[in-house]
């Protein structure tokens, strides 16, 4: 694939926070952890794939705003929009939440690759990709397109959600991008009358796909009302309560994270090769 290095210009590295399937908190763990990385001292862009259900404006309490049309060597590219220090963009900032994108597969490829190519990023350390759920169209296209760093698989400890997450880990292996790691998340409920705690979802589940697969458990996240409350009212958790266990876990992850990414430095783009099974 010719010129994949500059599919975005202004971008040093490129992480995609992924799932096998929808409901385990991909979006949520996205938007704080990219704001945690952003704690850290990096300057961070995200960049809400998921064309079908995009949430990232409502979580970050942008709602419907239409970005800025501007000029850059030529050519006609949106300004990112700014939220919380974060450079966001999103599907949701061009519909109403009315509108539902009812579009076949090459349809909503095409409006990935214009958000991914038309797109006026401004010096960002890491772009955070939070990826629709699944392994369908628009996961190879983001795949084939652009030269995705890292990713990071999102599951809970259930074993549905783990056979899924599996599935995940398989995809990104296929196009030979490296799993930076796992995140566990609904790991633990800590009841808010009694501070009992259990594990609804099972126990265990991230850190034996992370032995399966030769990588590592990033780290372990509550299932906590506060983060939920949070997103919903467009100060994600990181942001919202700096120094809550909640902040410390996600900046912890972080920075196991940077440290992979700083690792990796040096590495040439990732060969993309899609296997036919």
């Amino acid at each position: 694939m010719s010129n994949v290095e500059n599919a975005i210009p202004e971008v040093k590295q490129i992480v995609a926070i992924a799932s096998g399937k929808g409901g385990v908190g991909k979006s949520t763990t996205s938007v704080n952890l990219a704001l945690a990385l952003l704690a850290e001292g990096k300057k961070v862009g995200i960049l809400d794939a998921d064309i079908y259900g995009p949430s990232q404006p409502q979580m970050l309490g942008v709602g419907l705003r239409r970005p800025e049309i501007v000029q850059v060597d030529g050519q006609q590219k949106m300004k990112p929009i700014l939220a919380h220090g974060l450079q966001s963009i999103s599907m949701g900032y061009l519909l109403t939440e009315q509108t539902p994108a009812m579009w076949r597969g090459p349809m909503a490829t095409g409006a990935l690759l214009q958000l991914i190519q038309q797109t006026a990023w401004n010096d960002i350390d890491i772009l955070v990709i939070d990826m629709p759920p699944g392994t369908g169209d628009i996961q190879i296209t983001l795949a084939q397109k652009v030269p995705v760093t890292g990713a990071v698989i999102v599951t809970t400890p259930q074993d549905i959600a783990l056979l899924d997450a599996k599935k995940a880990v398989e995809m990104f292996r296929k196009v030979n991008v490296p799993i930076l790691g796992v995140i566990e998340n609904m790991s633990t409920h800590i009841c808010s009358q009694c501070g009992h705690e259990e594990h609804i979802f099972g126990t265990g589940g991230g850190d034996r796909i992370a032995r399966d697969y030769q990588t590592q458990l990033l780290g372990a996240l509550p299932l906590d009302i506060r983060i939920r409350e949070d997103v919903d009212s467009g100060k994600p958790s990181v942001i919202a309560d700096s120094s809550s266990k909640i902040s410390q876990a996600y900046r912890a992850i972080a920075k196991n994270i940077i440290q992979q990414l700083d690792a990796n430095t040096g590495n040439s783009f990732p060969e993309i090769e899609i296997i036919d099974d």
